[in-house]
C-alpha cells in the first residue's frame, strides 16, 4: 500500500489513479478515501489522487493535537510533493474543503480549482451539533446489517436512497468486530475538534474569497444542515461564475453520483 512519511513520523495513506489532470481529493472529517468512491466515474479521464488523513483509515494515528487543519493541509503538500505535483485541483467533502480554502490562502499557488462538497465560510450549527453528537464514538450496533436498517432514520433529511446503498455506506465507514461496529479512525480526534474549538460565527469569508479567480465549484445537499441555502446564495453573490447545484433528497453529504452533483464535476473539471 502506498504510504509517505510525514515529518514526525507518521505514514499517511493514499491512492494514485488514471492519468490526465490531476484532483486531490480530501475527505470529510471522520472519513477516509472510500468517502469519493462514488464519485470515480465522474472523474474519469483525471488523475484522481486520494489521501486518508492522519488517524483516519489506512494512515497512522498520531498526536492527537497534529489533528487540525494546518497539518492536515501541510500533509496534502507534502502528498503533491511526493508524487512530483506542482498544482492540483481539489474536490473537498466537509472538513476537505476547509482544508481547500486555506490552500488558496495560503498556498495558492499549488491549486488549479476546487470544487466544494456541502460546506462553505458558514458552519451552520446544527450541522456541527450534529457532528459532536457522533464524533469519537462507537456505534451501538453488532452488526454492519443491523445498522444499515436504521439508516434511513437515522440520516435526516435523506431520501430516496437504496437499501443496498445504506449497507455500502455502513461497510465503508464502519468496522465489525466481536464486540460491535467500531470507527475507522482515532477516537481522541474528537479532543481535537473540541481543543481547536469550531466556532459557528467564525469568519472563513476570507478563505472562500481566496479562491477567486479559480475554477470554483460548490455542491450543496438541499436539506444540509451545515451549509445553508443563505450561505451558498452569499458564496453565488461573491463568485458570479461560481458553478454549484443543489442535490434533492441529500443532506449532509451528498454522495456525488447524483445527476446534479456528476453535472457540477464535468463542468467543473471542463473548467480548469
Amino acid at each position: 500500500m502506498p504510504h509517505i512519511t510525514a515529518p514526525d513520523g507518521a505514514r499517511l495513506f493514499y491512492a494514485d489513479e488514471g492519468t490526465g489532470t490531476p484532483v486531490l481529493c480530501l475527505s470529510g472529517l471522520t472519513r477516509t478515501t472510500r468517502d469519493f468512491d462514488y464519485a470515480m466515474p465522474a472523474l474519469a479521464g483525471c488523475r484522481v489522487i486520494r489521501m486518508d488523513y492522519r488517524g483516519r483509515g489506512q494512515s497512522d494515528w498520531a498526536d492527537y493535537k497534529s489533528y487540525t487543519l494546518m497539518q492536515e493541509g501541510t500533509d496534502a503538500l507534502q502528498l503533491l510533493d511526493h508524487l512530483g505535483l506542482a498544482q492540483a485541483a481539489i474536490l473537498g467533502t466537509s472538513r476537505g474543503g476547509l482544508i481547500a480554502m486555506g490552500l488558496a490562502l495560503a498556498a495558492r499557488d499549488r491549486l488549479l480549482g476546487v470544487c466544494l462538497n456541502d460546506i462553505g465560510p458558514v458552519l451552520h450549527p446544527d450541522g456541527l451539533e450534529v457532528i459532536m453528537g457522533y464524533i469519537g464514538r462507537n456505534p451501538v450496533y453488532k452488526t454492519h446489517a443491523d445498522m444499515a436498517a436504521d439508516m434511513p432514520s437515522l440520516m435526516s433529511g435523506f431520501a430516496n436512497v437504496p437499501e443496498s446503498r445504506w449497507l455500502e455506506e455502513v461497510q465503508k465507514h464502519y468496522t465489525e468486530t466481536p464486540r460491535g461496529l467500531q470507527i475507522t479512525y482515532d477516537p481522541k480526534l474528537r479532543d481535537a475538534v473540541i481543543e481547536a474549538g469550531a466556532i459557528p460565527g467564525a469568519d472563513l469569508w476570507q478563505f472562500f474569497d481566496a479562491l477567486t479567480g479559480l475554477p470554483t465549484a460548490v455542491i450543496r445537499g438541499a436539506n444540509s444542515d451545515l451549509l445553508s441555502a443563505e450561505t451558498l446564495a452569499e458564496m453565488r453573490a461573491r463568485r458570479p461564475d461560481l458553478i454549484w447545484a443543489e442535490v434533492p433528497d441529500r443532506a449532509h453529504i451528498p454522495y456525488l453520483d447524483e445527476p446534479e452533483a456528476v453535472d457540477v464535476l464535468k463542468r467543473w473539471i471542463a473548467a480548469l
